[in-house]
């Protein structure tokens, strides 16, 4: 089996132990992913580009008492986020409120690579992408996180430190705003609802 088959929770163990190769390849399989969600949250490349290398520092000086049972993707994205809100907390770019909750989710959606099927497609896709970019920030960050990144609603609640109900409402509420105005054919819109369930 070569290094890029084997589970993340494996490479986890092996990185807890202090194997450099299984490090280097959670960096491979994380940092792009890392660097994407990063800027979501913070229009500086640069300084994502740190917050990320950041946290990658951080995991390999403090691997010895990280927990052993993480979901390394969850966990990862999650550190980013983290590091990111502090870094506003330091700069003070907010100027009344430095919590969590106040970053501001910037990326621009979009599902085309993993929707259009074909040419037809194309149009209702540019519709629904914009619909999901028009949505509260919370929700679409929401949505990035469960469609793009794939992760579980309890995932969800620990990275945006909310419970799981409120992670529910969030995806439910913003599924309910897509529904009331989409225009277009409702196989594609199943089809992005039912990705996300």
């Amino acid at each position: 089996m070569s290094i890029a088959q084997i589970a993340d929770e494996i490479l986890w163990h092996r990185l807890k132990q202090g194997d450099k190769a299984a490090f280097s390849e959670l960096f491979e399989r994380y940092h792009a992913s890392l660097t994407v969600y990063g800027n979501s949250l913070m229009s500086h490349p640069e300084r994502v580009q740190d917050c990320v290398q950041d946290v990658f520092v951080d995991v390999w000086l403090y691997r010895h008492s990280l927990s052993e049972t993480v979901v390394v993707k969850a966990y990862l994205l999650s550190s980013v986020r983290k590091r990111i809100a502090r870094l506003y907390q330091r700069d003070n770019v907010f100027r009344q409120t430095t919590s969590l909750e106040s970053l501001e989710f910037l990326l621009d959606f979009s599902i085309e690579e993993q929707l259009i099927a074909d040419e037809e497609t194309a149009t209702q896709v540019s519709q629904l992408n914009r619909l999901i970019n028009n949505l509260p920030a919370r929700q679409k960050e929401a949505i990035y996180l469960r469609f793009h990144q794939g992760l579980s609603i309890e995932q969800i609640g620990e990275m945006l430190d909310i419970n799981y109900q409120s992670v529910t409402n969030l995806l439910h509420r913003a599924i309910q705003h897509l529904r009331k105005a989409w225009k277009g054919d409702l196989t594609l819109l199943a089809l992005f609802i039912y990705r996300m369930l």
